[in-house]
C-alpha cells in the first residue's frame, strides 16, 4: 500500500524529510478495525515526532494522527463497527500513523464520521476535539449544559474561561465546545486580524491580544463589561511565558490546564491561591490501555452529533490536496511557521 514515511529526523526542507513509500497492508485482529484512509489532517505533534523520533532500523516511520475512512475489516473482538462504516479518529501515538492507504485502529477510540461533513472536513476534528473535550470537562471540569435550541442563548454561568492561543487547531474547536455546551464567558487570545476574526466567528465573547500584557486587557474587560475574574485557563501555547500571569489572574481555587511543553516551571507558585494544575495529553488513554479509553469514542460521537445538529462547525482551514510527501512537506512547513489558522487537511492517494 502507499504511504508517506521517513528514516531520519531531518529539517522539512530536506528532500528525505518525508518520502513516498510502499509498505505491507496490515491485518485486523482483536479490537482493531482496518480502515481505508480517505482524508487526514496534520497537527503540530506530526512535525514534533518527525524532528525528534527517527525510524528504528531500516523500516520507515509512518506518522499522522487524524483520519477519516471506511472500515474494510474488523478484528474478532470488535462489536461497535462493521465493514462499510465511515469513521473518524485520532489513532495512537505508538502505532503506524494515518499517512497511509490503510491503518489499524482500536475501535474504542473511534467515532462515527459526522454525516453532514465531507471527509476532509471531518478529518480536521478528532485529535483536537478529544484534546479540547478532555481539557474542558475532565481537567477543568467546566459545567456542561444542553445546547440551546430554537434560537435561544445558553444560560450564562459564573465561570470565566481564558483561552490562550485560541486560533489554532485545538483552540478552534475548544472555543466552540465551550460556547455551545457551557455557560462560561470566553476570553480568547489572538494577535493577527485574521485570527481575531476567526475566534470571534467561533464564539469567543471577547478577544484580547496575546502579543501584549494580558492582565491590563482583562482588568479593562472586568471594569468595562462587568465580567467576573478568570476562573479557568486553557493554555494552548506560550504557557511558560504566561504562567505567572495566570496565577495573578485566577480566582482562588481556579484551574489551569495546558497542552504545550513549557519546560521547567515553578509549580509551588500556585499554592497560595490553592490553584489546580492539569496537563492534557490525549494519547495517554490509548498509550496505557486505560480502562476508560472507550470514552474517546463516546466523545467523538457526541461531537459528531453537535456537528450534525449545526451547533458547531469544522475547523478545517486549508486543503492541500492529495496525500503524498510533497503536500505533507508543505503542511509541516506551515505548521512549523506558527501562522496556520484552523486545521490543514489532505484527501485521497
Amino acid at each position: 500500500m502507499k504511504a508517506v514515511g521517513y528514516l531520519k529526523s531531518l529539517p522539512i526542507t530536506d528532500v528525505d524529510s518525508l518520502i513516498d513509500i510502499e509498505i505491507p497492508k496490515p491485518t485486523a485482529a482483536g479490537h482493531d478495525l482496518l480502515v481505508k484512509v480517505k482524508a487526514i489532517a496534520v497537527n503540530p505533534v506530526d512535525y514534533k515526532i518527525r524532528l525528534n523520533k527517527p525510524a528504528e532500523g531500516d523500516e520507515h516511520k509512518v506518522i499522522g494522527w487524524d483520519a477519516v475512512g471506511e472500515v474494510v475489516a474488523t478484528g474478532d473482538e470488535t462489536s461497535q463497527f462493521k465493514v462499510g462504516d465511515e469513521v473518524y479518529y485520532a489513532g495512537a501515538l505508538t502505532r503506524q500513523g494515518s499517512n497511509a492507504e490503510y491503518q489499524l485502529v482500536d475501535e474504542r477510540i473511534v467515532g462515527k464520521k459526522p454525516s453532514s461533513l465531507s471527509n476532509a472536513e471531518a478529518a480536521a476534528l478528532p485529535l483536537t476535539a478529544i484534546t479540547a473535550w478532555e481539557l474542558l470537562f475532565e481537567h477543568l471540569a467546566l459545567k456542561q449544559q444542553a445546547p440551546a435550541a430554537g434560537g435561544k442563548s445558553i444560560e450564562k454561568s459564573d465561570e470565566v474561561l481564558l483561552v490562550v492561543g485560541a486560533a489554532g487547531g485545538v483552540g478552534s474547536i475548544l472555543v466552540q465546545l465551550a460556547k455551545t455546551i457551557t455557560g462560561a464567558t470566553i476570553i480568547a487570545t489572538a494577535s493577527r486580524e485574521a485570527s481575531k476574526a476567526w475566534v470571534t466567528k467561533l464564539g469567543a465573547d471577547y478577544v484580547i491580544d496575546h502579543s501584549k500584557p494580558l492582565q491590563p486587557q482583562i482588568d479593562a474587560l472586568i471594569a468595562k463589561e462587568g465580567i467576573g475574574q478568570v476562573t479557568h485557563v486553557a493554555s494552548l501555547n506560550g504557557s511558560k511565558n504566561y504562567f505567572d500571569t495566570y496565577i495573578d489572574l485566577l480566582v482562588p481555587f481556579g484551574k489551569i490546564a495546558l497542552i504545550d511543553d513549557p519546560g521547567a516551571i515553578d509549580i509551588s507558585k500556585i499554592k497560595m491561591k490553592s490553584l489546580s494544575f492539569h496537563w492534557e495529553f490525549m494519547f495517554a488513554k490509548s498509550m496505557f490501555n486505560a480502562k476508560d479509553m472507550n470514552e474517546q469514542g463516546i466523545l467523538l460521537n457526541r461531537v459528531g452529533e453537535l456537528l450534525d445538529q449545526g451547533h458547531i462547525q469544522t475547523t478545517a482551514g486549508k486543503n492541500l490536496g492529495t496525500i503524498n510527501a510533497e503536500n505533507l512537506k508543505l503542511a509541516h512547513a506551515e505548521l512549523e511557521s506558527g501562522t496556520s489558522i484552523g486545521k490543514i487537511v489532505l484527501e485521497g492517494f
